[in-house]
């Protein structure tokens, strides 16, 4: 099994519908703060289920929705039928748009399933993605010393804020014997720190600044705002 085989089927990883929502709606929430202009265009690469992305799409001219799992993309598709703001695309799709076709491009709790190559290639389009005066919102990107003790302890403080702490600690426990468990010790997660993530986005021809607060309840991890140099 893969990454993409992983969460294009049944997965625990959410640890109750409760959960799942206020997920979603907190990572459209804080998107919509990146978001230049009501009439952007806007891509979310790696988005998930994307629960919420209608209330993303309100703050924006249209929003793409692309994620490399095919059972993920028919039920975006499916949810979101009849919003002429969202449009949904597969990897290959994305890659064969023309330069220019954004304004902000996303990419949230994404990179740590990807090698070095994989990202090396998806920085370099997502940088012909761009149009002009547009960024690249890199999001949950994962430092060596966030261990999976403190991502437990970030989803207790959110369960215990709003209102699903014993399906949360059901959940930990549900996921420590997981496929995720063990696909994760036999993949790995790919992690960097701060400055080296910053350098590794200048080499690609941006210029970057990590940003605050990160996007999602997990403020152990990082964000960085990039734009293409000229």
């Amino acid at each position: 099994m893969d990454w993409i085989s992983f969460w294009d089927g049944a997965h625990a990883i959410y640890v109750s519908d409760r959960h799942k929502q206020l997920h979603y709606a907190r990572i459209a929430a804080d998107l919509g703060r990146f978001v230049p202009g009501p009439g952007a265009r806007v891509l979310d690469y790696g988005c998930g289920e994307a629960l919420a992305a209608d209330a993303l799409a309100r703050a924006c001219g249209s929003l793409t929705l692309c994620d490399a799992a095919p059972g993920v993309r028919e039920k975006i598709r499916q949810r979101f039928e009849g919003n002429g703001r969202i449009s949904v695309a597969s990897p290959e799709e994305v890659e064969a748009l023309p330069d220019g076709s954004f304004d902000l491009i996303v990419a949230n709790s994404l990179l740590q399933y990807l090698k070095r190559p994989q990202l090396d290639g998806l920085l370099a389009m997502w940088r012909r993605l761009l149009a002009p005066g547009g960024r690249l919102l890199l999001a949950d990107v994962i430092p060596p010393d966030v261990s999976a003790v403190k991502d437990a302890a970030a989803l207790l403080s959110f369960a215990a804020r709003d209102g699903f702490l014993g399906a949360a600690v059901v959940g930990l426990v549900r996921t420590a014997v997981s496929p995720y468990r063990k696909l994760r010790g036999e993949l790995g997660l790919s992690m960097y720190r701060e400055d080296e993530f910053a350098g590794l986005l200048r080499s690609a021809g941006f210029q970057a600044e990590r940003t605050r607060p990160n996007v999602g309840h997990n403020q152990s991890r990082m964000a960085f705002l990039a734009m293409p140099r000229g």
